[in-house]
Order: C-alpha cells, then sequence, then structure tokens
C-alpha cells in the first residue's frame, strides 16, 4: 500500500497525468511548494512558486471554487500537503495534492518547465 502524506491528511490526491490533463485543458492553478531552487530546475507548466509556510490568500485565486492542486517533491514530503490543508482553512473548496511530487511527474516524463 503506498499511502502519501496527502492522503494520510485527509486530503484528495490527483495522479500526474491526471493533473496534465487539467493543465492542458487550462482548468486548475497549479502550486509548487519546493524551494526556489527546486523549481527553477523543474516545474510543472505554469506552476507557481509558492512559500508553503508564509502564503496568503493574495497569492491565491480570488475565487474559492478554483482549482488548485499543490506539490513539493515526494509522496512522503509533507510540504504540499500542509500548504494544501491551509488553503482548505482560508475556504477554498476544491484543492488537491499531486502526492507524487515533481519526482513522480519527472517519472512519468511529463513536460517541465525550467527557470523563472
Amino acid at each position: 500500500m503506498n499511502l502519501s502524506m496527502a492522503s494520510f491528511m485527509g486530503l484528495k490526491t490527483i495522479s500526474p497525468g491526471d493533473l496534465h490533463r487539467a493543465v492542458l485543458e487550462r482548468r486548475v492553478t497549479v502550486m509548487d511548494v519546493n524551494s526556489s531552487q527546486s523549481w527553477n530546475e523543474s516545474h510543472v507548466p505554469g506552476a507557481l512558486n509558492l512559500d508553503p509556510a508564509g502564503y496568503g490568500p493574495a497569492e491565491l485565486p480570488p475565487d474559492k471554487d478554483s482549482s488548485l492542486v499543490f506539490y513539493c517533491s515526494n509522496p512522503m514530503c509533507g510540504k504540499a500537503p500542509r500548504a494544501a490543508r491551509r488553503a482548505v482553512e482560508m475556504g477554498y473548496a476544491n484543492v488537491a495534492v499531486m502526492a507524487a511530487g515533481i519526482r513522480g511527474w519527472l517519472s512519468g516524463k511529463l513536460p517541465v518547465e525550467r527557470g523563472e
């Protein structure tokens, strides 16, 4: 059984493949909570680099029904689930975590962006 930190915390999860489809259809806002160095090396196309502990409502879409997906490095990383939980506490209703993280995205040979 492959339990991620996100599922342990009761959060919805999304696979890299499903997130890729959502990104292509432009129906999701993706939040990368890895370090800025990691984000510069590779991130999900269109992902915003977000400080998992210090972000506020101004850094999220104004519509609380927006689809938000958070990810960090791998299934055992706790930064994305904590950041996602914070968005839920701010009133966002459609929040998920790509538990596989950027490692899972890269393993799936999905496209990435690099740099700023």
